[in-house]
Parts: C-alpha cells; sequence; structure tokens
C-alpha cells in the first residue's frame, strides 16, 4: 500500500451507527452513589454492613433537574460498585437493596433513577464494576456467570439503555486470585438485549478511556486509532504502512492518532475518547470537599466537548439521597455560562465561500456585512463519512488568530472577542478530500 493510499483508508474509518448516535449528545451525568457514601471511602471494601445504605431523602428526580440544568442529555449510575453492593433487587447476592432499610427492603435505586430520566427526558445508562470486593465467586470461573446474570438484570428490567460503562478494575479474590474477566462475553449480552447501548472500556468497543480522570484531554485528540489500542472495536482497515510495533500502546499516551504512529498500525478502529472527572475532587460525596470552579468546569467543557471528545461529569448524592444544595448551583452556573456562550449564533449577516487549492487543502472565506466581534468559531465534520482533517488556521486581516490540528465531531476555537470583517479558515492539511464543514459562530 502506497502513503496515499494508507491515508485514505485512514480517512474512511466510520462510527458504527450507535457511535454516530451517541455523538450528537456527548455531555452526560456519572452519579457515583453506594456504601461509600456513607463510610466515606471512595473504594469499599466488600464487608460493609447494607444497613447502613438508607437514602431517607431519595429524589431522582432532583438529580435530573440539575443535570439538565447543566445542559446534560444523560445519566450514568453506579448500579454496583467495587465493594458489590447492588442498588437494585437483585436475585443472585444479599448484598443488596433487599437488606437496607430503605423502603424496609423493598427499594430499588436504578429504578427510581431510570424512571426519573424518562419522566425528564434525559438518557439512562448504568456502571457495572466488574472488580466485586463481596462476592464469594471473585477470582473463580463462576464469577463470569455471576457478572453475566447480574448484567442481564440490569439489560433487561430498566427500559432503554444508552450506555453500559465498565472500566478494568481488577483486585485480588478470596482465593487470592485475580479474575480473568469474560469482556466478549459481556459485550454479547450487551448486544444481544440493548443493541443500540454504546460500550465503555478502556479498550473499546465504542467509546475508550481520555488516560486520566483530571478532565484534560490531549491537544490532538483523534477518534481513529490503532486497534493495538482499541483491540475491541473493529478493526477497518490494514496495515501497517511502514514495519514496526505499538505493543505497549495506552491511552495515556500523548499521542494515538497522528500519520507518525498510525502508520505502524496492523489496522485502525473508530473508537473515540471520554473525559471523566467529578465535581468535586472525590467521585463519592465527602461534606468537607467543595464543587470545582465555574472556570475548571468551562475549560474541561471545552477542551472536551470542544476538543472531540466526550464529557462524562460526576456527581455525587449526599447520604440522603439528594445533591448537595452548593452542587446543584455550580451546575445551574454551568449550564447558564454554556447557553450564554453557545445558545445563541451570532445574528450579523455573513456569507461563506469556499475555495478549494488542492485535493486535501482549502479556504473558507467568512465576510461579515460590518465589523463583527467573534467569540469563538464551532467546526464540524460529517463524523459519518471519517475524520479527515488535520491541521487548519484561522486568519483575519493577514493576522493569525488560532491554530489546531484535528476537528472531528466538533472543535471549538475561542476567538475572544476579535473584531474583524472577514475570517479566513485555512485547511492546512487533510486525509482525503477536504470535507464539507459546519462553521458557527458564537
Amino acid at each position: 500500500m502506497d502513503y496515499s493510499s494508507f491515508l485514505k483508508a485512514a480517512a474512511r474509518v466510520k462510527p458504527s451507527a450507535r457511535q454516530a448516535e451517541f455523538l450528537k449528545n456527548p455531555f452526560y451525568a456519572f452519579v457515583h452513589f453506594s456504601p461509600n457514601t456513607y463510610t466515606g471511602r471512595e473504594w469499599g471494601l466488600g464487608n460493609e454492613d447494607p444497613a447502613i445504605f438508607n437514602p431517607t431523602e431519595l429524589d431522582c428526580d432532583q438529580w435530573v433537574e440539575a443535570i439538565k440544568s447543566a445542559g446534560m442529555t444523560g445519566m450514568i449510575l453506579t448500579a454496583k460498585h467495587h465493594d458489590g453492593f447492588c442498588l437494585w433487587q437483585s436475585r443472585y447476592t444479599e448484598h443488596c437493596m433487599k437488606n437496607s432499610p430503605y423502603k424496609n427492603g423493598r427499594g430499588d435505586v436504578v429504578r427510581e433513577a431510570a424512571e426519573a430520566c424518562r419522566r425528564g427526558g434525559i438518557r439512562f445508562g448504568f456502571y457495572l464494576s466488574p472488580w466485586d470486593r463481596n462476592s464469594r465467586y471473585y477470582g473463580t470461573d463462576a464469577y463470569n456467570d455471576y457478572y453475566k446474570n447480574q448484567l442481564t438484570e440490569l439489560l433487561t428490567g430498566y427500559g432503554d439503555i444508552f450506555c453500559v460503562w465498565f472500566d478494568n478494575a481488577c483486585g485480588e479474590g478470596p482465593n487470592g486470585k485475580k479474575q480473568v474477566y469474560d469482556f466478549d462475553g459481556y459485550i454479547e449480552l450487551i448486544r444481544k438485549y440493548q443493541p443500540n447501548a454504546c460500550i465503555f472500556n478502556d479498550y473499546g468497543p465504542d467509546t475508550r478511556w481520555i488516560g486520566n480522570e483530571s478532565g484534560t484531554a490531549r491537544y490532538e485528540e483523534w477518534m481513529v486509532v490503532p486497534h493495538e489500542l482499541c483491540f475491541r472495536a473493529e478493526k477497518q482497515t490494514d496495515g501497517p504502512l511502514t514495519e514496526g510495533s505499538l505493543n505497549g500502546i495506552y491511552n495515556t499516551w500523548g499521542d494515538l492518532g497522528s500519520q507518525e504512529l498510525i502508520r505502524y498500525s496492523r489496522g485502525l478502529a473508530f473508537c473515540p475518547s471520554e473525559v471523566d472527572m467529578s465535581i468535586r475532587p472525590g467521585w463519592f460525596y465527602h461534606p468537607e470537599e467543595e464543587p470545582h470552579s465555574l472556570e475548571r468546569l468551562m475549560r474541561t467543557y471545552m477542551t472536551s466537548v470542544g476538543g472531540s471528545a466526550l464529557f462524562n461529569l460526576n456527581i455525587p448524592p449526599m447520604p440522603s439521597g439528594r445533591f448537595d444544595p452548593r452542587d446543584v448551583q455550580r451546575l445551574k452556573e454551568f449550564g447558564d455560562a454554556l447557553k450564554e456562550a453557545f445558545g445563541q449564533e451570532l445574528s450579523v449577516p455573513h456569507t461563506v465561500a469556499r475555495e478549494d487549492v488542492s485535493e486535501t487543502q482549502c479556504v473558507f472565506r467568512i465576510d461579515f456585512a460590518e465589523e463583527t466581534a467573534v467569540n469563538y468559531i464551532a467546526l464540524r465534520e460529517d463524523i459519518s463519512q471519517g475524520q479527515r482533517v488535520e491541521r487548519f488556521v484561522i486568519e483575519s486581516d493577514g493576522s493569525r488568530l488560532t491554530d489546531g490540528t484535528t476537528v472531528g465531531n466538533l472543535r471549538i476555537c475561542p476567538l475572544k472577542g476579535a473584531k474583524t470583517r472577514q475570517l479566513k479558515l485555512w485547511i492546512v492539511a487533510a486525509r482525503d478530500h477536504v470535507p464539507s464543514l459546519d462553521i458557527r459562530l458564537y
């Protein structure tokens, strides 16, 4: 394969229908709630008494209202964290709501959350930790059957699921052995019962971890990455172009999709990254903690959603079962700030003209009827046709305002109120024909 053919093949790596639909709403919530909420731990031990879990004022409608106020369109609930406590009436363990005093042992937090999401018009998903520090089966072949039984309960009992989230957390079981997870079997069940649900895992198949939990995204975020990284995703090309190896590639690498890297890949996959962070320092509720500043949340949004990634923001309920008023206020402030920045496009009349320079370069000229202050320019490729743009520059009156590399699903470029009568968006390099771009000004 020659270099041109290699790049064209990379440009045509496309999302599945479920991925394309998922990318339309890239901002959603995590809700970490478990016995940790009552013990003050981040990772439970698995021996906690279920009687401590008693959210006497549980209000999942309040959760949904707060989530929506920030502009988020979905919720992922920790149905089971590493302590193994199940927030539903599982038939396969006593370490669950059956032995919580909430509603005299008849409570089901998963159901209440799912129903609140549907009343509020947002999507519902769940996290089912593969690591279970309570199960006597953990570390044996029988554990995979146990996990699949619980997974099936959640997939079949709570309506449509938009996301199933699991990490690779793995510790030693009672027998001193670590569990070998049957991820292929887990994925098969999800595809069977919830075919439209996207699956998050470090290695795909549908979305992947950004590589940290601090809300930090890469400067250059590719959705098209080596199959060596996302080996659970569909491999869509052959390779490598250049002999070599990507053994050891991991989510923490600074470069996951440049030409310099992918030339060594034995095949490429489409698997966008997710930035996951908590609104507070901890993932579970700790009363002494304060929510992060509005500035930090906005910065994370700009580099995640605005950098062609997904943003999964955690809000931990208090022991009462409600969100802390401080978090509710910060979410409202966040949503208001996003509306102020992106709620309405510029109303000043303008035209957009395209001039092709070569097969892989072009210039978009944006002319205004009068001198106009522009705060942001938002760019989108038609990601259903693949990711192509590799480098761009935005100029005004011959001066560079900003530049970047990837565009992908969405690239938001701050222009800081630059006043101009004409902007030039110069696509310096693309992997194939320069795609049509959705260009919006704020």
